[in-house]
């Protein structure tokens, strides 16, 4: 009987060390994990007339900090309906921007996707803008690029 109240206590003490040891391992993941890459993605202006200049930007911070050391920032533009996705490389512009100006030859309605991946993390936020007269919008349904938010890298 001995015994058994011995080995009981023996793996009772086990389990409350155990158990001590995965809460601090969790308490301490959680604190390492980092705030997620946030972007906030402008077009200006938002109805933009043909052969004018839009100013894209995407404003990339992590908690109360700007990136400007982006591994990477990509915009993606194309017209409703069209098959033909132009990806355009952008540089940093100053305090967390990153900033492209581009015209429009063709009305219509337009999308565009900043591909940012910073820190470890994609974070990819759709806009759509119009030139001139709207054309006939995607249906995000069909869409496989309506996907907004954020994924770890290389998801």
């Amino acid at each position: 009987m001995k015994k058994f109240v011995f080995l009981s206590l023996l793996i009772s003490a086990i389990l409350v060390v155990s158990a001590c040891g995965n809460n601090n391992h969790q308490d301490q993941a959680e604190k390492e994990l980092p705030e997620f890459v946030e972007v906030k993605l402008t077009a200006t202006p938002e109805h933009g007339e043909i052969n004018k200049p839009i100013i894209f930007e995407a404003k990339v911070t992590q908690g109360e900090e700007t990136v400007e050391d982006a591994d990477e920032v990509k915009f993606e533009i194309w017209r409703a309906k069209d098959e033909n996705h132009e990806k355009i490389k952008v540089e940093h512009a100053e305090d967390g921007i990153y900033r492209l100006e581009k015209s429009f030859a063709q009305e219509g309605t337009y999308y565009i996707i900043s591909h940012v991946t910073a820190r470890d993390m994609h974070n990819m936020p759709k806009k759509e803008f119009v030139i001139g007269t709207p054309s006939e919008p995607e249906d995000p349904s069909e869409s496989k690029d309506s996907m907004e938010g954020m994924d770890m890298e290389g998801h």
